[in-house]
């Protein structure tokens, strides 16, 4: 199983080239689209614009991970991954389901199944000075870095 979602990061105060605006956080920067397996393991990483819809940048991610999980069986996704392009594309490039867990109705604090595993995840890169803002000209510096992060965190924790 592997777990989608994003994380809208500040820029840091020098000009760096394709930013955007995420209207939803209000945050001017960048995003990290990342797919992590059961264990918060990185297995896969796209950088895009703040304004990149979530569904958009899955539609990228999903074809570069062909290949790459054959025993992959399901994804699950916040609300923001909905559409029915989505599933067929994640049954066409990865033969698995794509599944979208919406919040429930009750009110305060739910925990969502399996979700808040891709959120600790993300809560892990912040241990990384260099991840807390986007410091790098390039997008794909970008995501090299947090997969050297990924792999300090590999070596630390098993």
């Amino acid at each position: 199983m592997a777990i989608l979602d994003s994380q809208s990061i500040k820029n840091s105060e020098w000009g760096i080239p394709d930013k955007g605006f995420d209207g939803n956080k209000k945050i001017k920067g960048r995003k990290r689209h990342i797919m992590v397996d059961t264990l918060g393991i990185l297995l896969g990483i796209l950088v895009t614009e703040a304004n990149v819809h979530d569904s958009v940048a899955a539609k990228i991610l999903l074809p570069r991970m062909k290949g790459k999980l054959p025993r992959l069986k399901k994804i699950l996704a916040d609300g923001g991954y909905l559409g029915d392009e989505l599933i067929q594309l994640a049954r066409k490039w990865l033969n698995c389901i794509f599944e979208v867990v919406k919040r429930s109705d009750e009110k305060g604090f739910v925990i969502l199944p399996k979700r808040w595993i891709v959120e600790r995840s993300i809560a892990w890169f912040n241990w990384y000075r260099r991840l807390s803002r986007d410091y790098e000209a390039n997008m794909e510096t970008s995501e090299n870095w947090v997969l050297i992060a990924s792999i300090a965190m590999l070596i630390r924790k098993f």
